[in-house]
């Protein structure tokens, strides 16, 4: 033990265990994603030399790459019509009629299009857990749970996964086995946009250029995807772009391509299901989210989770929405105090609004309070970074959790070497903005076997859920693998009341 762990852990007033459910990444799981392989002269170059083949030959290569892949995707052929439909207009440059190819070529060239990807080659971290919607069928005292985590693969580029387990009456965990494909679902964007509400957006974004006026006025005061995509290429055609306003249409184009929802197939497992970055906005990854079972004041739920999407250069906040985990609706967060990372939504109202821990100036946390789950506007501070495992940032480490004692909340600090620890305060159930009580040391620290890894001493967590008494906090481990640790709540309550 280093002097460091030494001291963090000699004032522990609580005994935190691990649970023994280390989750690894695992290589062997990808999926088919189009595959652009050089500039328009090569791709036309490409085509070319596959329509150029004997039907035969065509059929033969087709059958060799079938009964190679085939067995490691669901329907691997649907896949290669999906990727042929997307260069299918290059035809027109080689003047090739499309109506003339046949399938066995159509699917051949669609393959070409096409590349692996390890969703999880890289890391498997930063685990969210929320209760399964579907408890059928389990013994008394048993939970069946859904936890989501953060897959990375080459690139560094990260997509949303999840699995299904069961915390038993002892809250051991098991985790059932994983499917044997990895499924991407439809992509519908059908959202309906609000005029004013987008270009508030866009002012928030810092985006103001005259060009923006000569889109919008084209469209009516609520507008869909196919509208706005209309819009924008009729400003190209009667507008003299210059570099800047080019860059404000992408712009544009980015905000509006941030707004999807996604379908999956009924016949997917929970562990077959990945959300992968779909938009511009989420090109370089989809990050940290963090569900949360949200009950209505009318007793309806909705599973919500606060994601952050990333471009290579810029972060997005943004809002996932589903009921069931097959369907998924994402929209962009607005509001001035939504433009960082680190966002957790409670999982109800407070006095009939809706409330979220941020983390708006990037290293104190606050709660923000609003009537519109998408625009935030206000924001109080709860603590800034006081205890000397913080002093560089704090924030939330996944939803606050309802106690009768207050809202239990999970926290994240980075101290001395960047070595995130996690810590733990109770808010008030009316007042958030008020603690109650906290620990005033950390509640875990990266011990010898989870400091190793792609970014060194990191506990990391998205999510805890609370079960027969204890609190299961599932967390990542140095952004390489995920983990389990449980805690009994009343003796968690009573070691913050005293500290």
């Amino acid at each position: 033990m280093t002097l460091f762990e030494a001291a963090l852990d000699k004032t522990m007033a609580v005994e935190i265990t691990r649970i023994p459910a280390t989750i690894h990444p695992d290589s062997k799981r990808v999926i088919a994603r189009f595959f652009m392989p050089g500039t328009k002269d090569r791709v036309k170059t490409i085509i070319r030399k596959i329509i150029d083949l004997t039907d035969e030959a065509a059929g033969n290569i087709l059958n060799d790459v079938l009964r190679s892949f085939a067995k490691r995707h669901r329907n691997i052929s649907r896949i290669f019509e999906l990727h042929f439909s997307n260069v299918q207009h290059y035809l027109d440059a080689i003047d090739v009629d499309k109506k003339s190819l046949g399938q066995n070529k159509k699917l051949l060239i669609g393959s070409y299009f096409t590349m692996e990807y390890s969703i999880e080659a890289a890391a498997f971290f930063n685990p969210s857990i929320v209760e399964d919607p579907y408890q059928n069928g389990l013994q008394n005292g048993d939970k069946r749970v859904i936890v989501s985590f953060r897959a990375t693969g080459e690139g560094h580029i990260s997509s949303i996964v999840f699995r299904n387990a069961v915390i038993d009456r002892k809250n051991n965990i098991e985790f059932l086995p994983s499917g044997p494909y990895v499924d991407v679902p439809e992509v519908v964007k059908r959202h309906v946009y609000n005029k004013k509400t987008f270009l508030e957006k866009l002012d928030e974004m810092h985006i103001h250029k005259d060009v923006i006026g000569i889109v919008m006025d084209r469209l009516q005061d609520t507008f869909i995807y196919g509208e706005l995509q209309a819009s924008l290429e009729e400003t190209k055609k009667s507008v003299k772009l210059t570099p800047s306003k080019e860059k404000v249409l992408n712009a544009i184009n980015w905000l509006a391509s941030s707004h999807y929802e996604i379908t999956f197939s009924l016949d997917t497992a929970i562990s077959e299901r990945v959300i992968f970055p779909v938009s511009y906005s989420e090109s370089n990854g989809i990050e940290d989210a963090r569900f949360v079972k949200f009950i209505d004041d009318d007793g309806s739920i909705t599973y919500y989770a606060t994601y952050t999407a990333f471009n290579g250069f810029t972060i997005l906040p943004k809002l996932m929405e589903t009921n069931d985990f097959y369907h998924f609706k994402i929209m962009p967060l607005h509001g001035s105090y939504a433009q960082n990372k680190d966002l957790a939504l409670f999982p109800r109202k407070i006095n009939g609004k809706f409330a979220m821990i941020s983390r708006c100036d990037g290293y104190s946390m606050y709660v923000m309070l609003s009537d519109n789950i998408n625009l935030w506007q206000n924001a109080e501070l709860i603590r800034g970074p006081e205890l000397p495992e913080e002093f560089i940032k704090i924030g939330v480490a996944g939803p606050p959790i309802e106690t009768e004692k207050g809202w239990l909340v999970i926290t994240h600090g980075v101290g001395p070497v960047r070595t995130y620890t996690l810590g733990v305060m109770l808010l008030d159930l009316e007042n958030p903005a008020h603690v109650i009580a906290r620990l005033h040391e950390p509640l875990l620290t990266p011990n010898d076997q989870e400091r190793e890894g792609y970014v060194p001493n990191v506990v990391y967590s998205c999510g805890s859920i609370m079960h027969n008494g204890e609190l299961i906090i599932a967390y990542g481990m140095s952004d390489h693998a995920s983990s389990f640790a449980k805690i009994p709540v009343d003796e968690l309550i009573v070691a913050m009341e005293r500290a």
